[in-house]
């Protein structure tokens, strides 16, 4: 599904990113974890294309994207969701969904497929999506990924700054649609969560790949020093 190979990237002549290769399998969920700044974001960003490789290399279904764009990439069914809760605050929830379902060229029905997975949303369709909580937001901004029909979703931290009772309801939509089938690579900062939908893990420090495994591995004490602030 995703493999990414001896990546390398960084801002100007700040090198981030040394070398870093991660799978992810059809189905599989795979969390990327580490202390902030080791460069979590920094990989997600240039596995989208929202950053430049300058080393390494990137593939999708079998397809080298390494130097394709990032809108490029979500058409080939590349599912971003990034940090901040991103949404057209002006718009209300339901064009929020609207304008992205119609910018993919798919049909209505994805719109009525994602609210099946955020329900939550349903009773907020006509409401200012910059008058949602930072919870409720952070669900539209997945619900938006979710109406392209991606293959694999790639979550940023969705559960940051989220209250307990809606990251609750993030974790059982991660699940569900993990369940059904869709690959997922997830940046986590809860480690009981992790524990809970993770396959697989990669633990990222000063920019490379530290440490792989299974996610019953990270009960080890090894691990959790590796996370540990």
């Amino acid at each position: 599904m995703l493999s990414v190979t001896g990546l390398e990237s960084g801002y100007g002549r700040a090198r981030v990113l040394f070398g870093v290769s991660l799978e992810v399998e059809p189905g599989q969920l795979v969390c990327v974890m580490g202390r902030n700044g080791v460069g979590k974001t920094t990989l997600l960003n240039t596995i989208m294309g929202v950053l430049p490789a300058t080393a390494g290399s990137v593939s999708f279904d079998g397809r080298d994207v390494t130097r394709l764009k990032s809108h490029e990439r979500v058409r080939l069914g590349m599912g971003y969701v990034p940090q901040g809760h991103q949404c057209f605050p002006q718009l209300s929830v339901l064009g929020n969904l609207l304008v992205t379902v119609e910018a993919a060229k798919q049909p209505r029905s994805a719109v009525d497929e994602a609210l099946d997975v955020f329900p939550a949303l349903k009773p907020l369709l006509k409401r200012s999506a910059g008058h949602l909580s930072g919870g409720q937001q952070q669900q539209l901004a997945m619900a938006r990924a979710l109406v392209t029909r991606p293959g694999m979703l790639i979550l940023d931290e969705p559960t940051e700054g989220i209250q307990p009772s809606i990251i609750l309801e993030i974790e059982a939509a991660i699940e569900q649609l993990h369940g059904s089938g869709m690959a997922v690579l997830l940046v986590e900062q809860y480690l009981d969560i992790a524990l809970r939908l993770a396959d697989t893990f990669v633990i990222l420090d000063a920019g490379q790949v530290v440490r792989t495994g299974v996610a019953e591995d990270l009960q080890q004490e090894e691990v959790r020093r590796l996370l540990a602030v």
